[in-house]
């Protein structure tokens, strides 16, 4: 049974820095497409960044320049530098992978998601 964990998440104060790493696991045959997602409250969980399995990335504007995405496609696993970090970056971040279990399948797993607050 294929799990997502998000983990790194916490307090940080403004301009500061965090690191959020992402493990997929469990019957794993590929992972392709991985990337993060953010919501606040009363908000549509909105696009944060993406890599492809050939790491290729793509950021929202909010971040760019400011975040980045990095993978280990042999742990099945993707990070998020968070640097420059504003109050509105405060979030829950979740993680999601492409994942194939058979070849020939592709499902969109979710992680739970771990909170981010920026603040003083």
């Amino acid at each position: 049974q294929v799990q997502v964990v998000e983990s790194g998440g916490g307090l940080v104060q403004p301009g500061g820095s965090l690191r959020l790493s992402c493990a997929a696991s469990g019957g794993i045959f590929s992972t392709y497409n991985m990337g993060w997602y953010r919501q606040v409250p009363g908000k549509q969980r909105e696009l944060v960044a993406t890599i492809t399995s050939g790491g290729s990335t793509n950021f929202a504007d909010p971040v760019k320049g400011r975040f980045a995405i990095s993978r280990d496609s042999a742990k099945n696993t993707v990070y998020l530098q968070m640097n420059s970090l504003k109050a509105e970056d405060t979030a829950v971040y979740f993680c999601y992978a492409d994942i194939s279990v058979v070849a020939g399948t592709l499902v969109h797993y979710w992680g739970q998601g771990t909170q981010v607050t920026v603040s003083s």
